[in-house]
């Protein structure tokens, strides 16, 4: 054998030990010094999971992008591991601890599930029915069957609204309708009104806002339906969120003046409890923090935009239920007056 096939012999015998072809393969450095620009990742991750505040919405309202879907923000984990792995960088690995405790801390509770066994003085079901839902009917006999006190709709067209007060009328035989949005109630309601929540560019005709008494046996409840404006992501002007912005200001305000010490919003408030667009609401009122909730698409959900929110209240648990022939799923929740 000559001196260049033991050369070569060698060299094979290193790849096999190594699992690299020859010193041009193998990656430069040991475990705890390569992969330094994947370690480094680790830190924004981390900084936008704890404080996404910091990222500004001067700019295509990019923040509230970001806390609307931030609970995903905690995928970037697995993905930089695999990324760590590949390079073999033990150092790149122990630096995913960071964002992974980050996310542990501020989500961490939002992952087990709602306990839907908690008892509450009062049953609330909110829902947007789709105005391309193909059957209203077969969507009103399952909240029907949900068994809530309140049942709380929007997207109710002139056309379908018949479908839901015949379906609703014998278990709710108390309701309240303001354009689109209506309450269905076990219980009496009295002093109905609307509540003008309209984007200052919005005609008259445009009526999301109710506003009721529910007269339970545990007292009076003011309980309002709303549904904010949509939002649409384009690329001139990003996550324009700005008429909802303008809309739940004027929803805090109502809300913040109403008389009645207990209040529950039930709502699609096409935003997260993360997004700071819905500030006016949710430093006014509180929510289950318990079960990430997802309502929306109902295909795949990616994010709760379907809320209860209570004043002087206790929401106790909150969870979807299957869906229904609407692009949202149906939330229900149990609250403690």
């Amino acid at each position: 054998m000559s001196i260049e096939d033991r050369k070569t012999g060698g060299a094979e015998r290193s790849a096999r030990r190594t699992g690299y072809r020859d010193a041009s393969d193998r990656p430069l450095g040991t475990p705890w010094t390569r992969g330094r620009v994947l370690a480094s990742a680790a830190v924004p991750v981390a900084g936008l999971l704890a404080f996404p505040a910091v990222v500004p919405n001067a700019v295509g309202n990019l923040g509230s992008l970001l806390e609307t879907f931030l609970p995903w923000g905690g995928l970037a984990v697995p993905i930089l591991l695999g990324l760590a792995l590949l390079r073999r960088s033990a150092l790149a690995a122990v630096s995913l601890v960071l964002p992974a405790a980050v996310w542990g801390v501020v989500f961490g509770g939002r992952s087990l599930p709602a306990d839907r066994g908690a008892t509450g003085d009062l049953t609330v079901l909110q829902h947007n029915v789709g105005e391309e839902n193909p059957d209203h009917a077969g969507t009103a006999r399952a909240l029907v069957r949900a068994g809530a006190d309140l049942v709380a709709l929007e997207e109710l067209t002139p056309e379908v609204l018949p479908v839901y007060e015949d379906v609703l009328a014998s278990g709710h035989p108390h309701r309240a309708v303001v354009g689109t949005v209506g309450l269905w109630s076990r219980y009496p309601l009295a002093d109905s009104r609307p509540v003008d929540i309209r984007p200052a560019d919005v005609g008259p005709d445009w009526n999301r806002g109710l506003r009721v008494t529910a007269r339970t046996p545990h007292g009076e409840v003011a309980v309002y339906v709303a549904h904010l404006p949509s939002i649409r992501i384009r690329p001139s002007d990003g996550f324009g969120s700005g008429r909802r912005d303008e809309s739940a200001a004027k929803l805090g305000a109502a809300v913040a003046s109403e008389a009645l010490n207990r209040v529950v919003l039930l709502g699609d408030l096409n935003g997260t409890l993360d997004d700071r667009g819905l500030t006016p609401l949710t430093s006014r009122m509180v929510s289950t923090r318990k079960g990430f909730g997802f309502s929306w698409p109902a295909t795949f959900p990616l994010a709760r935009i379907d809320h209860v929110m209570t004043r002087a209240a206790t929401p106790v648990a909150a969870w979807t239920l299957p869906a229904t022939g609407s692009d949202h799923l149906p939330l229900m929740a149990r609250v403690d007056l």
